[in-house]
């Protein structure tokens, strides 16, 4: 019995440290998986980070402004327009421009990046400043003319305007085809593209026949 009782106590010994071991190993397993799940959930966020660039943020933060004073300059067509074509095209302006603003703000907020701001001087926004009519922008004293006009002068002063306007936007959205990360403001960039530039052919053959 003596000497068995080593014996098995050695056995035991070892029978436990194995099953330490093993314990040990699948909790190792168990711990580097869960590192991995940790890193892969905190890597999602970083991913999303790194999806965008800076010319994204500066496409969303330069024509959420833009797009607002387009709107402006529609909701003066109503009750000043003479043209039915005209406030047709006015209306189809603030149709599509407000779900973008919508859509860039929430990404802006996504990133955590600053949204412009809504009823400012439009013209001096960050990356205009003191450059009004950059990108199309209008100034305020273009504005103050517009709102004063009606009938076909206004007709003809909105058109006038807003191909200007258009093709300050078709000049932004291109520079972010070109250099933009985010798939989606790359794919938004080439709807205002394809939109814009086919409402500057409308608007140009409306003041053809005005």
């Amino acid at each position: 019995m003596t000497t068995r009782t080593p014996a098995r106590r050695a056995a035991l010994v070892a029978a436990t440290a194995a099953a330490a071991l093993l314990l040990a190993a699948c909790g190792g397993e168990d711990h580097d998986s869960a590192g991995h799940t940790g890193h892969g959930a905190s890597a999602s966020p970083s991913a999303g980070a790194e999806a965008h660039n800076a010319q994204d943020v500066s496409f969303a933060q330069g024509m959420i402004p833009h797009h607002q004073q387009a709107l402006e300059m529609a909701a003066l067509a109503a009750d000043r327009a003479s043209s039915a074509r005209v406030k047709d095209l006015a209306a189809r302006i603030q149709k599509a421009q407000d779900p973008e603003i919508r859509t860039m703000t929430g990404w802006l907020r996504s990133w955590g990046e600053d949204v412009p701001m809504a009823g400012t001087d439009h013209s001096h926004h960050s990356g205009m400043s003191g450059m009004p009519g950059m990108f199309g922008m209008m100034s305020a004293k273009d504005l103050d003319r517009l709102k004063k006009a009606s009938g076909k002068d206004f007709d003809t002063m909105f058109l006038t305007m807003m191909i200007e306007h258009h093709r300050g936007a078709v000049t932004m959205a291109t520079t972010e085809k070109g250099e933009g990360r985010y798939g989606p403001a790359t794919s938004t960039a080439d709807d205002i593209v394809t939109a814009q530039n086919g409402e500057i052919k409308e608007m140009n053959r409306l003041l053809g026949t005005s």
